[in-house]
């Protein structure tokens, strides 16, 4: 019927209506300045969240969330876990990152790594400013219900690592994608006090990345005590670097955020922790 009608309106010279296109909105923004930078404050919410008022929803807070960095990867992965019931229903909290290395790395004592990125040391900072600024902002202005977890993969995943050791109270989940845990000598791993226990539930992983990397995991794991949650999911052998965040965000999303879905396994969603205990009660 369609066809036919367009058919008739151009034998009577008369082009087809084409409707206006609409914006798609998926999200919200917020500028704020860090560091003597602005940086985006990216908000995106579930898509029923209008329409229940009364709802209160976890908030998953991800770090290199600018949208041209993991913003809109980490909404599609969070969204395709809510259409499987992998994860509970989260407010994805994006953000930007303008030098990786200085708002997310401690100082080093190795002449090389200062070289390559002489910026880099700040974390401390951008932490105080996460906590003072955006936080409050986040439990303000939406209805959280008191879950508030930091993801982040290899820089961003040892920020989340030295937030958990340094700062747990901050959050109440963490999630630490190939952590880039080499920086100073490993010294965030090798430095820790053992055993390491009663803070939030940690997911770990690590992917091919070997050398120092792979030590300081190790280390790290290695001090964790018998009384912490977390998940180490060891997948050397079959992911890099490279789409280790792609792979392993539904993941650690499912042992943060856990539902009681009892088809997981049957379709290949379940959860792979290769150490670690129990973790978060499904809600």
């Amino acid at each position: 019927m369609i066809g036919a009608l367009a058919a008739l309106l151009l034998a009577s010279g008369q082009p087809a209506a084409v409707p206006e296109p609409e914006p798609i909105v998926v999200g919200e923004t917020y500028t704020l300045e860090a560091l003597g930078a602005d940086r985006a404050v990216n908000v995106m919410l579930p898509s029923d969240y209008a329409d229940q008022p009364d709802k209160s929803w976890p908030i998953v807070v991800q770090l290199d969330g600018g949208v041209d960095q993991d913003l809109l990867l980490g909404n599609g992965l969070e969204k395709w876990n809510r259409l499987w019931g992998r994860s509970q229903p989260a407010i994805l909290v994006g953000i930007q990152t303008v030098d990786r290395q200085r708002e997310l790395l401690p100082p080093t004592s190795l002449a090389g790594e200062r070289e390559e990125y002489p910026a880099a040391g700040e974390s401390e900072a951008f932490r105080t400013w996460l906590a003072d600024a955006v936080l409050p902002l986040l439990r303000e202005r939406y209805r959280d219900n008191g879950t508030m977890i930091l993801l982040g993969e290899s820089v961003a995943g040892h920020f989340v690592v030295e937030t958990w050791l340094e700062s747990p109270e901050l959050f109440t989940g963490y999630a630490a994608i190939s952590p880039s845990l080499q920086w100073d000598g490993q010294s965030l791993a090798l430095t820790a006090s053992a055993p390491v226990a009663s803070r939030p539930p940690l997911y770990l992983s690590l992917a091919d990345e070997g050398g120092e990397t792979e030590q300081g995991m190790f280390a790290l794991l290695g001090k964790l005590g018998q009384g912490q949650a977390y998940c180490f999911s060891d997948r050397r052998a079959d992911l890099h670097h490279s789409n280790s965040l792609h792979a392993l965000m539904p993941e650690a999303l499912q042992y943060l955020l856990p539902t009681d879905a009892d088809w997981l396994d049957e379709y290949g969603l379940g959860l792979r922790c290769d150490r670690g205990g129990p973790g978060p009660s499904a809600q």
